[in-house]
């Protein structure tokens, strides 16, 4: 039988309705999937990132076969190192397909390899990806007509254009944004009644993965013995559901807090199944507004997390193909260090990064503060090269993939791209962690000192990081007063302080 379309699904294209699959004949057209070796080494993948992957592409292969799809699946276990490429190439030899189909990839060196890998004078056909909500086309378009490449007119033109927690033109409540509401700390006695998000028992699938993953990735980070992750849209569904019940009512309030040992609170712990496909962003968006209309949810948590899903998640989509590949090695701050080898481990003396990382060995997540903030902040401060760091978050947490990860992590956590879409670095003191968790209690370090062996390292290199871009944060409003703050402390201390920064970041494998 002469098959037409060979449709090729990514191991993050598993979406159901993907526009790969219009107007296919199951007679006719079939779909390859290939488990590649190099996408959990390109950048050494987490044990449970690889795992999610392996486990959600083989039971959405199993699911197009129960639908009566023809699926050639090239499966790690069999065809050992094989790449992305090899596979391509070896199913249209076998195949020998009149057409290679595909939802175009969000990761654009996956898509060379892709085209150097078909053959000369095979048709292709990338199909835009239909589970966005917003286009790369239409989001250039935007950007175009925008002064300032800023989420917040972004975010406001698709609450706008979906109907998303509007009354009329306006928006409910009469502003557009709550974010204010939404930062609160948990106080002395830490977070009270957390609520106990569900876990997915691993099936016959799953558990081959993981002992596959095991043995092939042993050197890898992280670790598997307690994986939870939805990896069927059934499962996804679960969540969600779970998520708009009992967390969503409480989750604004505290989603920038921090605690010892609370590794989700009230967090979604959705990106992963959104990022997959499993979910899509509007099924999403209009779940948590259905409960706030009809159970009078708090409008603070429910705009916050609409806010990260209909516009943080799909403007950085848009960041990302409108300025790829300058994003790739954007470096706005000029920073070289490499990074500490205790990202990989978590053995440093600083009990915040601890946590922080501690938490993402071994479930491979960690909540936005706890990226940007702690992990992200640090790398800011420690002028660690933003392609190192931005390698670590897409190895190590389970939601990476380029598109979201390189933009969030290059542009906002660490102002590698300067102000192109964000206004300012986001950069604090240990104070900051202090207020907002309790990693201060007990860590070795002291927030309040700025110099001496004991001072806290996010404290002295924030003030040497003001004094070194003392020039560039005055002339913006939004850092203007920050570095007015310099000028309370004296000539000898801002010495002391230079002194004390440039031992710490002579040695930061030390900290």
């Amino acid at each position: 039988m002469t098959v037409r379309h060979l449709i090729l699904l990514l191991g993050d294209q598993l979406d159901e309705q993907s526009s790969a699959l219009r107007d296919a004949d199951p007679a006719r057209d079939q779909v390859l999937m290939i488990e590649a070796l190099e996408e959990s080494t390109h950048v050494r993948s987490h044990k449970q990132r690889t795992a999610l992957f392996l486990s959600a592409m083989r039971h959405f292969a199993a699911s197009l076969r129960e639908r009566g799809w023809t699926v050639h699946y090239r499966a790690l276990n069999e065809y050992g190192d094989a790449s992305l490429a090899d596979g391509l190439q070896a199913a249209i030899r076998t195949l020998q397909p009149q057409a290679v189909i595909g939802v175009e990839p969000g990761d654009l060196r996956v898509r060379s390899q892709i085209e150097a890998a078909l053959p000369a004078g095979l048709p292709h056909e990338w199909r835009e990806d239909t589970h966005f909500l917003c286009s790369a086309r239409k989001f250039a378009l935007w950007a175009g007509r925008s002064k300032q490449l800023r989420m917040e007119f972004f975010y406001r033109q698709m609450r706008k254009d979906y109907g998303i927690l509007m009354d009329g033109s306006e928006p409910v409540g009469g502003q557009w944004n709550f974010d204010a509401d939404n930062r609160s700390a948990f106080g002395k006695k830490g977070p009270q009644d957390l609520p106990t998000p569900p876990a997915f028992a691993p099936d016959a699938i799953t558990r081959e993965v993981l002992a596959l993953v095991e043995a092939r990735f042993a050197d890898h980070p992280g670790q598997l013995s307690d994986f939870r992750w939805p990896v069927t849209r059934a499962q996804a569904l679960q969540a969600l559901d779970d998520f708009i019940v009992h967390r969503l009512p409480h989750f604004g309030q505290h989603q920038d807090a921090m605690w010892s040992g609370m590794a989700f609170g009230w967090h979604a712990l959705l990106s992963s199944s959104l990022n997959l496909k499993l979910l899509s962003p509007l099924e999403v968006v209009q779940a948590a507004e259905r409960a706030w209309r009809e159970r009078a949810l708090d409008l603070a948590s429910v705009e916050g997390f609409i806010r990260q899903v209909l516009g943080w998640r799909e403007f950085m989509r848009g960041v990302y193909f409108l300025d790829m590949p300058g994003l790739k090695q954007a470096n706005h701050l000029s920073h070289h260090r490499n990074l500490p080898q205790w990202y990989w481990s978590g053995e440093t003396r600083m009990n915040c990064m601890r946590q922080c990382i501690g938490q993402t060995l071994e479930y491979g997540y960690a909540h936005h503060i706890q990226r940007l903030m702690v992990t992200g902040m640090f790398g800011v401060l420690a002028q660690i090269e933003p392609q190192q760091l931005c390698d670590w978050y897409l190895a190590v947490y389970i939601d990476a993939v380029e598109w979201v990860e390189l933009p969030n992590t290059a542009g906002m956590a660490l102002f590698a791209t300067g102000a192109r879409f964000t206004s300012k670095p986001y950069v604090a003191s240990g104070a900051y962690v202090k207020k907002m968790s309790n990693y201060c209690q007990g860590c070795s370090y002291q927030p309040e000192r700025r110099t001496g062996d004991t001072a806290c390292p996010l404290t002295t290199l924030y003030w040497h990081f003001l004094k070194t871009h003392e020039s560039e944060l005055a002339g913006n409003p939004r850092t203007a007063l920050m570095v007015k703050n310099l000028q309370r402390i004296d000539g000898q201390e801002l010495a002391e302080i230079g002194v004390r920064a440039q031992a710490l970041l002579d040695d930061l494998d030390s900290l």
